[in-house]
């Protein structure tokens, strides 16, 4: 039989919603606990950053070690392909003139000697005629001489006729002697056969005819002005414009590698054969001149064309290029202290190749250093 009366039966069931009240109460507590996120990152105050553990922060993060590593600094400069001036040649006429021949073609190759274009000039007949009246009068002149001669020694005549004739020899065999230096300056020999209005220019060196100014029948008369260009092509030059802060990093002798624009994928080998004594104030660059075997003739002068000259190599801290982190004037790196216990450091960068960036200082081999994401922990 239940003895239970009205007034128990409702302070039980108080007691019990007030119990289910308390327990819903609790439990919104810790869900409202449970639903706040927690940091991923705390800054100490020594400036030091730790992560925490439970944060998706640190499976991003990379670290790895310090490692000092044989290296050496590559300089690279633009520039240009050019022929080399010791082996370029404008041919200019010394003397005016119709060209009544042309020899040689554009793109022909030549040998030392060979005949390119033939002149009629009359300029070269005046001094052919020059030259025989030179020869004409010294003999004469040395005729004169030897009959002065004999008549002083016989004791006919006085000496001042025959110091006289002295005299006037010496001025012919001296204009004879200028007669021949300027045929033998426009290149025709006193004695040359044939037509002495023809002026037959030849090559000085071997090579190839680059450029092509006169025409056959045209008349040239500016003996300043090249009616062809010959060149030997064989060794050229690449002149690159290296600028002042990498100067220490090229020396004569020293290897170089090329890559020109119209080779693209391909580098080629060469050698520092100049480098240049005056800095342009303007650009501060020197001029580095690489010599390049060209034999091949895949070089043409115009070309433009990038150099990378490699210094010696030695030893170096090297950290990937993604472990630097810019702050204001100063690059930085996340230095490992302890497992997700992370302090940023200062430090001063060297030369940078394949991703890889020398650290002059700041940085010890066998240091922990993050070296992917570590803008996260810089944010």
């Amino acid at each position: 039989m239940n003895t239970t009366t009205p007034n128990a039966m409702a302070m039980g069931a108080c007691a019990l919603a007030a119990a289910l009240a308390c327990t819903g109460l609790a439990g919104c507590g810790k869900a409202t606990e449970a639903a706040q996120p927690q940091a991923q990152l705390r800054h100490l105050d020594d400036g030091s950053i730790e992560v925490n553990k439970m944060a998706p922060l640190r499976q991003r993060l990379q670290v790895e070690p310090v490692l000092e590593r044989e290296i050496a600094t590559e300089t690279e400069a633009p520039g240009s392909i050019e022929a080399m001036p010791e082996k370029l040649v404008r041919i200019t006429p010394p003397v005016a003139g119709r060209i009544t021949h042309l020899q040689r073609s554009l793109g022909d190759s030549v040998k030392a000697g060979d005949a390119l274009f033939t002149l009629d000039s009359a300029e070269l007949s005046a001094a052919y005629a020059e030259h025989g009246k030179a020869g004409s009068a010294l003999l004469q002149a040395r005729q004169e001489l030897q009959r002065q001669k004999t008549l002083f020694e016989a004791e006919i005549a006085a000496r001042k006729d025959y110091e006289a004739a002295q005299a006037s020899y010496d001025q012919a065999s001296s204009d004879a002697q200028a007669s021949a230096d300027k045929l033998a300056q426009y290149g025709a020999g006193a004695g040359a056969r044939g037509s002495r209005r023809d002026y037959v220019l030849r090559s000085p060196i071997a090579g190839t005819v680059i450029a092509m100014d006169g025409a056959q029948g045209g008349y040239w008369n500016d003996i300043n002005a090249p009616v062809m260009t010959v060149a030997d092509l064989s060794t050229v030059w690449l002149s690159a414009n290296v600028a002042e802060k990498d100067l220490a990093q090229v020396a004569v002798g020293q290897a170089a590698r090329i890559k020109v624009d119209a080779w693209p994928g391909k580098s080629f080998d060469g050698k520092v054969a100049y480098v240049g004594a005056v800095l342009d104030a303007e650009t501060r660059t020197v001029k580095v001149r690489v010599a390049i075997d060209n034999r091949a003739g895949a070089f043409k002068p115009g070309m433009f064309a990038r150099a990378a000259f490699t210094g010696a190599s030695r030893r170096a801290i090297v950290v990937p290029a993604s472990a630097l982190l810019q702050g204001g004037l100063d690059t930085r790196v996340m230095v490992e202290r302890t497992a997700l216990h992370f302090v940023p450091k200062v430090v001063q960068v060297g030369a940078s190749h394949d991703g890889q960036v020398e650290i002059v200082s700041g940085l010890r081999p066998g240091e922990r250093i993050v070296v992917k994401e570590g803008v996260l922990l810089n944010d």
